[in-house]
């Protein structure tokens, strides 16, 4: 089963690389951008065929690892 865990800072937290990506875009004559928040995709190939075993597991690696969740938010999409 694959996996796809899209991770993203929170609302109100600074995001520098965003801010430095929305203003070369708009200094690239983007004028329509707004705003840019940068974050990442982790793709994961589980050896699982339940759905909610492998969630339960994928939220575990997400609380454990992957994500800061002070700081970011994630999303799971099985």
């Amino acid at each position: 089963m694959k996996a796809i865990v899209n991770i993203a800072l929170k609302n109100g937290v600074l995001d520098p690389a965003g801010k430095a990506s929305e203003h070369a875009l708009k200094s690239l004559g983007f004028a329509n951008v707004k705003n840019v928040r940068i974050g990442k995709q982790i793709v994961i190939d589980l050896d699982l065929e339940n759905r909610e075993e492998a969630k339960i597991q994928l939220v575990k690696m997400c609380e454990d690892l992957l994500a800061n969740t002070v700081i970011e938010d994630y999303e799971i999409i099985l």
